[in-house]
């Protein structure tokens, strides 16, 4: 068994062959799905596949990118559902910053902010958090920390800064296509480092398509590709990093395992 721990099926490229896409993954073992919610405009549809598929789950969260957007009062209509197992996706991404450093400075301000209040809902909801992290690893990690002893969660497609394992008494670390890259050389070596009981699966579908589909629409049925690489690094067999990822999974996001 597989659980895809963060794809968007929520997104239009899934509109007309969902269910097609359902079946390829679970001919080849995925029997749970989280869709994280990033644009608030998409959350109710999230919400609506969670109610008609009885294996996917949801997260309620506002994406960095989308925080000028951010509503705490429209994300709590949806976060007390039985199916809402997380918050997020929220984060920090400094990677599309404005250039006039005036700008730069109020955009991060504004998603340290964000980030922060739902940190807090989840704290108070008691549901872990999944975070996203690009080109902002420092920031993310001094914000996170500050939490330690109230937070648990997983960072999302897992960007290879070692300063991030030392949140692994609190986190998980979401491992996706990514690693099947050529130039994923970081991710590959600082991946041993990672403890087993901390490695989640996930495509990020339909982005970050693994090797041999890079360029093609990603979906879940390729987490298999994603767990042989993670196997052959770990040095154990593909079952074993299935049964070691899914029983983290349950363990995390635990509203899945009632």
């Amino acid at each position: 068994m597989i659980v895809d721990t963060h794809c968007h099926l929520d997104d239009n490229r899934y509109k007309d062959d969902l269910d097609e896409v359902l079946d390829r993954a679970n001919s080849i073992g995925v029997k749970k799905f989280i869709i994280p919610a990033a644009d608030p405009r998409t959350l109710k549809r999230a919400f609506i596949l969670s109610q008609r598929y009885e294996n996917i789950y949801f997260a309620v969260g506002v994406h960095p990118y989308d925080a000028d957007v951010y509503d705490r009062a429209f994300l709590e209509r949806f976060i007390g559902d039985k199916k809402c197992v997380a918050v997020g996706e929220c984060g920090l991404d400094y990677y599309r910053l404005p250039k006039d450093n005036n700008k730069k400075e109020i955009e991060k301000e504004l998603q340290k902010r964000v980030f922060i209040d739902q940190i807090e809902l989840s704290i108070e909801y008691n549901l872990p958090l999944i975070v996203h992290i690009r080109e902002a690893s420092i920031d993310s990690f001094n914000i996170l920390d500050k939490y330690r002893d109230k937070i648990r969660g997983v960072l999302h497609c897992y960007n290879a800064h070692s300063i991030l394992l030392n949140l692994q008494d609190n986190f998980y670390y979401g491992i996706g296509g990514v690693l099947t890259f050529k130039n994923a050389r970081k991710l590959v070596e600082i991946y041993p480092k990672i403890p087993q009981n901390r490695l989640l699966i996930e495509t990020d579908a339909p982005y970050l398509t693994p090797h041999p589909h890079r360029g093609k629409r990603n979906e879940p049925s390729y987490t298999e590709l994603i767990a042989l690489k993670m196997a052959e690094l770990s040095n154990i067999s593909k079952d074993e990093i299935e049964d070691i990822t899914t029983k983290n999974a349950l363990n995390l996001f635990s509203k899945m395992a009632i």
